[in-house]
């Protein structure tokens, strides 16, 4: 973990409310693993007063050295607003890497990627980095979720890697009008996957762990929620877990990344989980 002021190299719209940011880094982060985050502040501000999580998005590499991450960010409150302001040049407080990441069986062949909104962050670290490792990806498949068009998002990250992409709209304005879980499934009645790997809303992720538990897939499911340090300092983000003692599992610490058979999450537990 590493605390540093990190220089903007770029800053781009890539659709309503949504942008992708570059930072500096130090060379510590190629040792990140897909799933981690981190927490970014804006130095000498107090209005907002605490850092804000982000999932790493992917690592800018130059002669063979990272040089930098990458954020995907959508402008939902303050903290967002004013990162969305920032222009190359301008610096942010980055601390970082921080929690868990996903972890990939050895034994894996084929992969099932759910992502619903914002939470296709992590996961084209996830496969940038599985290319990057000769992964064959010709078994594997890619959902993504949205309310709209225009919270499909990565797609051709995805098809540029070889990757099948299915997307789905909640209101029809692009691919199948229904939730992602719905041909998640039915990939899954005719050709099971090894394991399944998903980011997205809380309501999301209840589905997902109960179709894995249907049809009794691994599953490994990364947390949207808010932090407020992300050392396991405050305690605010905390997730209820399946077994005791421990209750309560903490994102930052335990997570963001979970085995999805320790959770105890459903639909009621509609936490914030777009990241302000």
């Amino acid at each position: 973990m590493f605390q540093h002021q990190s220089k903007v190299l770029w800053n781009q719209k890539v659709g309503p409310d949504y942008y992708k940011i570059g930072l500096t880094c130090s060379n510590h982060y190629s040792a990140a693993k897909p799933g981690q985050f981190i927490m970014l502040g804006f130095a000498g501000q107090t209005d907002p007063l605490l850092r804000r999580p982000f999932s790493i998005h992917n690592l800018i590499a130059s002669g063979g050295k990272i040089q930098g991450l990458a954020l995907l960010y959508k402008v939902v409150g303050k903290a967002t607003a004013m990162l969305a302001q920032q222009r190359p040049g301008d610096f942010v407080d980055i601390l970082g890497p921080l929690g868990s990441g996903f972890i990939i069986p050895r034994q894996a062949e084929c992969l099932y990627i759910v992502a619903g909104g914002i939470g296709v962050a992590p996961m084209v670290f996830l496969a940038t980095q599985l290319y990057g490792h000769n992964f064959d990806f010709s078994d594997s498949r890619v959902f993504i979720g949205g309310r709209t068009k225009a919270d499909l998002l990565c797609r051709n990250d995805f098809t540029e890697l070889g990757l099948a992409v299915h997307t789905t709209t909640d209101d029809g304005s692009a691919g199948d009008q229904c939730r992602v879980t719905h041909p998640l499934e039915e990939a899954l009645a005719h050709h099971p996957a090894d394991i399944i790997l998903a980011c997205g809303p809380m309501e999301m992720l209840a589905c997902v762990i109960g179709i894995v538990e249907k049809h009794q897939v691994p599953c490994q499911v990364s947390i949207e929620t808010m932090m407020a340090c992300g050392m396991g300092a405050c305690l605010g983000c905390a997730v209820e877990s399946r077994h005791e003692p421990e209750r309560y599992l903490h994102a930052c610490l335990d997570g963001p990344v979970f085995d999805a058979a320790v959770l105890h999450i459903g639909a009621e537990d509609g936490l914030v989980n777009e990241k302000l």
